[in-house]
């Protein structure tokens, strides 16, 4: 009953469509004591030969009309039972993505795709049938019991029902023995089906990878190995909800037995009619749902506990960026940083330390370096995905924990280094950028990343579906893709995070005539290997184990003849070579 009184907040919000559906469920309730009691005077009166057919009649068009009041009671109160609990589904659901949305990239290190996914699925839909179909056997089986027992014990034979109640005690004991059982098993089997959750994703999004090191066959014998793990885990679950059932007929054949044997006893000596056992063995038969209801309550409960603790493990789960900022961003804010040290979470070697320095706007700010030199995390930092008491970092003249993250994000266009496209055409990839931009800005945009004459060589043009994850475009293609997208957006500051390496060096340098061309008042920061895209930037700096060891515009660099210099000569000797000259 824990999982009720944890959702009672939601049950305080949507109180009149369970108010309304439990007024008809009590409704249904007692009119089911109706045709028992019509069937029981029925027999008598045939017995006793005083039945005639407009006596018939009447008592036959009774029940009629009961069972007919029954069913429409049934459908509304259905409808409003369960149009409550789904809608908890979706306000899950809906929660889940929220936080999700809003969660640092270090927490989907910790958390897997697929068992996230599983949790917004299985578990959300078991917590959906708790405030639904748990509910109803709560009150419904309840309810029921409570009448048809006092209906028994009151107006029928108090005798007859203590001797049919002997063996409900086993029954509450064996019930207890398997719902401890069940959870146990079930909490094994959402953590199994998340697991398999993981390989199936990580199967189909590296599919091309799998396919090209010909590693098929591992891979089907590691997804086997998950779905018979995750259907072992599952047979224990059905294996515990089995011994449900037979504990419940088990009970009622034992008190189906008893109420024959002692109201056969009873007509014996003349102290109950057939008609009175018949109709105390139709109520007794009404008692088997109760029966049910109370087990499937149980197994209902303990499923959905289990998930929502793992639902409430995911919007519980302490955001290490807090979002509380008000203060107003402008443009034309600059940008200011003092890095003394930073480390990554769980890590003790520092990825930064000891970089300072500032970026106006319309400067071009780029930053270069060895593989693993921080340049990465520096924006990283700079889009507030990490935070740090060494890193000291101002937008405008104020800290970026004072704007909220929205404004802090909506200040930056970024393309990443491995970008993504969503399932659907190439232009609503592009919009991403600006939802209310118009088919000529869309266009636009692709211009300026070199992009448009490929688009226009496919057949739908820029109503081809780039398919998952932009399987239809090359890695240069989604490259520029994520370039229009981000001068659509038209932000303050635009950061490529080595956003030109799958492009060749002749559409490079287009692109960048196009960004210094149509910057406008915009920053821009560049993050490459590629020393050609970043001559003409106002400041380059070289960052080496986290430190910024050269700096300066390129001509001073060349003339420092340091790391830059001699990367510099090495990449345009190595051009030279790849053009044959």
């Amino acid at each position: 009953m824990q999982l009720l009184r944890e959702l009672s907040w939601y049950f305080k919000q949507q109180r009149w469509r369970y108010i309304s559906a439990m007024l008809m469920l009590t409704a249904v309730a007692f009119l089911n004591l109706l045709p028992p009691w019509i069937t029981g005077t029925l027999v008598d009166e045939a017995l006793a030969g005083t039945l005639n057919s407009s006596r018939l009649l009447s008592l036959v068009g009774s029940i009629a009309v009961t069972g007919l009041c029954i069913y429409v009671l049934r459908y509304f109160w259905r409808l409003s039972l369960y149009s409550a609990s789904y809608q908890l589904g979706a306000l899950l659901r809906q929660q889940l993505h929220d936080r999700l949305i809003y969660q640092q990239p270090d927490y989907f290190r910790k958390h897997h795709t697929g068992d996230l996914m599983a949790r917004a699925t299985n578990d959300v839909m078991a917590v959906e049938m708790s405030a639904g179909e748990a509910v109803l056997a709560l009150f419904d089986g309840l309810l029921t019991g409570i009448i048809v027992v006092g209906v028994l014990f009151l107006l029928v034979d108090w005798r007859l029902t203590l001797i049919a109640l002997l063996p409900w005690p086993f029954m509450a004991y064996g019930f207890w023995r398997v719902n401890s059982q069940l959870h146990d098993a079930f909490v094994l089997a959402q953590g199994r089906f998340g697991q398999l959750n993981d390989q199936v994703q990580e199967h189909i999004s590296g599919l091309r990878l799998i396919k090209a090191f010909g590693i098929e066959k591992r891979a089907e014998e590691d997804f086997s190995r998950d779905a018979i793990a995750a259907s072992d885990a599952n047979m224990a679950v059905a294996g515990a909800e089995a011994k449900y059932e037979p504990v419940i007929i088990i009970t009622m054949g034992a008190s189906f037995l008893l109420a024959v044997g002692g109201g056969a006893w009873l007509i014996h000596l003349e102290q109950f009619t057939v008609g009175e056992l018949t109709r105390f063995t139709l109520y007794l038969g009404q008692l088997i749902w109760p029966m049910f209801a109370y087990g499937w309550l149980l197994n209902l409960l303990k499923r959905g506990t289990v998930s929502y603790q793992r639902i409430q493990e995911v919007l519980q789960a302490p955001s290490e960026i807090e979002n509380c900022g008000e203060k107003p961003l402008k443009r034309d804010a600059d940008i200011r940083w003092q890095i003394e040290n930073f480390r990554y979470p769980d890590t003790e070697k520092n990825v930064l330390s000891d970089f300072s320095g500032e970026l106006r706007p319309k400067q071009m700010l780029a930053i270069v370096g060895p593989t693993g030199s921080g340049k990465s995390t520096f924006l990283q930092l700079l889009l507030r995905f990490y935070e740090s008491e060494g890193v000291n970092i101002q937008l405008g003249g104020f800290c970026l924990h004072d704007y909220s993250l929205e404004d802090l994000h909506q200040h930056f266009a970024v393309v990443p280094q491995e970008p993504f496209l969503f399932s659907t055409s190439i232009a609503e990839n592009i919009r991403l950028g600006k939802a209310d931009a118009s088919d000529e800005e869309v266009k636009q945009a692709a211009k300026l990343a070199v992009l448009h004459e490929d688009i226009m060589t496919f057949p739908d043009a820029y109503n081809t579906e780039v398919g998952e994850r932009g399987v239809t475009l090359s890695g240069g293609q989604k490259q520029r893709l994520s370039i229009a997208r981000a001068l659509l957006k038209d932000a303050p500051v635009l950061v490529l995070d080595d956003a030109l390496s799958a492009v060749d060096v002749a559409t490079e340098q287009k692109i960048l005539q196009h960004l210094r061309a149509q910057r406008g008042d915009r920053a821009m920061i560049i993050v490459c290997h590629r020393l050609t895209a970043v001559e003409h930037a106002d400041e380059i700096v070289v960052l080496r184990q986290g430190q910024a060891l050269e700096r300066g515009e390129h001509a001073q660099l060349m003339v420092q003849n340091g790391w830059y210099a001699e990367a510099y000569r090495y990449q345009q000797i190595e051009q030279a070579v790849a053009e044959g000259r």
